[in-house]
């Protein structure tokens, strides 16, 4: 009989895979839902020491500042941040090819509506992916994502996964990965191990097929993505076929580095991509300051630098451009990469407006990930999922969705996704001030502090 085997991933903070679990980075401390019920183990992800509160430093009677104090727990904090983002030079290497592909298959033909994904948690869940399967079936994704072995893989993701994880009260960048099993089936151990080494996977055994068990997904989902995909999460569920699933998650906030003045913000016209000019009324934020401007043959571009992390970068098509001609653009995409390595660029006074949003969409990543070169997970006569287990012939991979949102505000960024995979040229700018103004369709990416994109996005109506 065809088996399906589930692989459930979720971002914005993002990733996950089936398995029995074991020891290691595990602890026996249980979820405050339903998930509880199920759990083998769980992920013991990295401690880190908490951001300093100024005001616990401040004595309001002698209105003195215990510096000393402060700067000691500060050079803590500044200590175990740099530790965690230490990994070794030149670990990201490669990815851009991937990046740069996902990008465009996922954004484009957007037709007017607005579009975000996640791709590290896209990358993130294929690196499992690639764990659970073997011979062609993974070497298929292996080229997809730049790696020469899974040993160069698993290595790569660590790094990745560790260079992007924050949790210390200042920047809350939290990437979440689960398993979850079929109480029938008997799992690969070393497989599993790997799972939970590699990529901090927790692991849940239940009834394939139940609505507690798709609740209990559910409901690790929501947690690790603070709610944000509630009700996309909501049509989550594994049949009772279903062999193993695999769930990932990354859960972002972070606040601007210069936050935009709320009494500033002010309501004003944003113009669609239609015929007929249409335009819709929203609020735009406003601030001026010393920036950097970039630009190509077919963008302009301005980075907002987010406290303690990465940036968010605005890229505005000229005139006459659609947002597919500038995903197809290789500029924009060397761009991307570039994490503000750009010669075109220059610094001067840049007077921005941005209109506010809270974009969401989801998908099926299956015709993407075809068109993308990986196909025989999805054919039960070629997909090989040996590595995983040996109990159950003609696995195959029936279902692969993602979905993302990512909002911004005055304060800063709020952002999550979760995929889930079942097994069945601008102008150069003026000398010293310009403006820059979202009024039109416009391409955003958020990056980590090691400048990889966590979250792209196209916001067609704001």
């Amino acid at each position: 009989m065809k088996r399906i085997v589930a692989l459930c991933l979720a971002a914005a903070c993002l990733i996950s895979m089936v398995g029995c679990a074991g020891d290691t980075n595990m602890d026996e401390k249980k979820p405050n839902n339903s998930a509880s019920a199920y759990a083998l183990a769980l992920a013991s992800y990295p401690e880190m020491a908490p951001y300093p509160n100024e005001m616990e430093y401040f004595d309001e009677k002698t209105g003195e500042f215990d510096s000393d104090g402060f700067d000691v727990v500060y050079d803590a904090w500044q200590a175990d941040r740099k530790a965690q983002r230490s990994q070794p030079e030149g670990y990201a290497d490669g990815l851009e090819a991937f990046f740069a592909s996902s990008i465009r298959e996922f954004l484009s033909n957007s037709n007017g509506a607005n579009k975000v994904y996640s791709p590290i948690n896209i990358y993130m869940a294929l690196a499992m992916l690639a764990e659970v399967t073997d011979g062609e079936s993974r070497q298929q994704i292996l080229d997809l994502l730049g790696s020469e072995s899974i040993e160069t893989l698993r290595a790569q993701a660590a790094s990745v996964w560790n260079a992007n994880y924050s949790n210390d009260g200042a920047v809350t960048s939290i990437l979440a990965n689960s398993l979850w099993l079929n109480e029938s089936v008997n799992f690969n151990q070393s497989t599993m191990d790997s799972l939970a080494t590699n990529y901090y996977a927790s692991s849940f055994r239940g009834e394939m097929g139940s609505e507690e068990f798709n609740q209990a997904l559910r409901d690790w989902i929501n947690e690790q993505t603070g709610g944000l995909l509630e009700a996309q999460a909501d049509g989550l569920s594994m049949d009772p076929e279903t062999v193993m699933a695999l769930a990932s998650t990354i859960y972002y906030r972070a606040k601007w580095h210069s936050e935009f003045n709320e009494a500033r913000t002010e309501k004003s016209l944003f113009h669609l991509l239609s015929a007929d000019g249409e335009t819709v009324e929203c609020d735009f934020m406003h601030k001026g300051g010393s920036n950097t401007y970039y630009w190509a043959d077919q963008f302009g571009a301005v980075s907002l630098s987010l406290e303690g992390s990465g940036k968010m970068w605005l890229l505005l098509p000229d005139e006459g451009v659609t947002m597919d001609d500038l995903l197809n653009d290789e500029q924009t995409m060397e761009f991307l990469n570039s994490n503000g390595n750009w010669e075109n660029s220059k610094h001067l006074i840049v007077n921005m407006s941005v209109p506010k949003f809270d974009v969401v969409s989801d998908f099926d990543l299956g015709e993407g990930l075809r068109a993308l070169g990986v196909t025989d997970v999805f054919d039960v006569q070629v997909a090989d999922f040996t590595p995983m287990t040996s109990e159950v012939a003609e696995i195959f991979l029936s279902k692969a969705d993602h979905a993302a949102r990512v909002a911004i505000d005055e304060e800063g960024v709020t952002a999550a996704a979760y995929t889930v995979m079942m097994m069945n040229g601008a102008a150069a700018p003026p000398e010293e001030e310009m403006d820059f103004v979202l009024d039109r369709p416009f391409l955003f990416a958020i990056t980590g502090a090691d400048g990889l994109p966590l979250f792209v996005g196209v916001v067609n109506r704001p």
